[in-house]
């Protein structure tokens, strides 16, 4: 409901031709609240509105901020303007309640810190729509009994919480294997049998699925990760959907491996699939130097040995 509140705000900019979401990306941000508050206030000098914004936008987007504060000012439309900027606040208002709640709720089932065992610090920034909750690291590392799942790839603590209100944090008494989990999770491949005859279904995905298909898309982008380019190669054999799905379904057996065993058992997984692609690459380079009559040879100085 803000975000359509939002969509409210710029439909009475537009309509007064002010184009500040073309020049501004987020309406909402600190500059374009600013801007937002001056314009109800009174102030329509597009100099004085430009100079409330970050220095960032004053030195990089003045001359097309300026342009865009070029408006009509219509009574309507200010009114129009007034009205959604102050349900947009209503709505703001609730989202911090919202979080309030959470974060009581978490602080009663995570338990209280020990100062002799503190939660390790955030790896992961958390998104701008993430909870706004004091200490949501360590509530979350507490609650899952000093496991940390944010060390994978993709796992931010947002969507950890997302996962844990899905999922709960013992996954070994629902799914005993993660073949279990997958195939709960709606990831795994769907087969039927009658008599003799095989074939595969579709399985549908419940909401814990399709949140580990969100987080495959954010790895598969990746450029510095081994399953960024899983992604990737089997992307190119097979399409994007069947790529995504795959990766999808490898974060859910790590998921499910470090809550049940813990990190050093993912780690070591991890590190042997990393292995397995350089001897992949490099048997790829053994090969096409063959078949163009070149000699590899390792590199002698520096960190690691590249085949050039």
């Amino acid at each position: 409901m803000a975000g359509s509140h939002e969509q409210h705000m710029q439909k009475a900019l537009e309509r007064m031709n002010l184009k500040i979401h073309d020049v501004i990306s987020d309406l909402t941000g600190v500059s374009g609240l600013k801007m937002i508050q001056a314009m109800l206030g009174g102030e329509r000098n597009p100099v004085a509105l430009l100079a409330l914004c970050d220095a960032q936008i004053q030195k990089n987007k003045a001359g097309a901020l300026r342009q865009a504060l070029e408006g009509t000012w219509k009574d309507e439309h200010l009114f129009a303007l007034r009205q959604a900027y102050e349900l947009w606040q209503s709505y703001q208002k609730k989202i911090a309640e919202c979080d309030q709640a959470i974060g009581t709720v978490l602080q009663e089932l995570a338990g209280p810190e020990d100062p002799k065992n503190p939660a390790p610090p955030a790896t992961k920034r958390g998104g701008v729509n993430g909870p706004q909750i004091a200490g949501l690291h360590g509530l979350l590392w507490r609650l899952c009994g000093g496991k940390d799942p944010t060390t994978l790839p993709g796992v931010a603590d947002y969507v950890l919480l997302q996962l844990l209100s899905e999922v709960g944090t013992d996954l070994r008494k629902p799914w005993p294997t993660e073949k279990h989990f997958t195939g709960w999770l709606g990831l795994a491949p769907g087969s039927r049998q009658s008599g003799k005859r095989r074939g595969s279904q579709k399985r549908g995905r419940n909401r814990a699925g399709r949140l580990f298909c969100v987080i495959a898309r954010s790895v598969g982008r990746s450029v510095d990760k081994a399953l960024g380019g899983f992604y990737r190669r089997l992307k190119g054999r097979r399409g994007g959907l069947i790529a995504n799905l795959a990766l999808a379904r490898k974060l859910a057996e790590l998921f499910w491996r470090l809550m049940v065993h813990g990190i050093a058992y993912v780690e070591q997984g991890l590190k042997k699939y990393e292995q397995k692609v350089a001897q992949t690459e490099q048997r790829l380079l053994q090969k096409l130097a063959s078949k163009y009559n070149l000699v590899l040879q390792p590199k002698t100085s520096g960190p690691s040995a590249i085949p050039t």
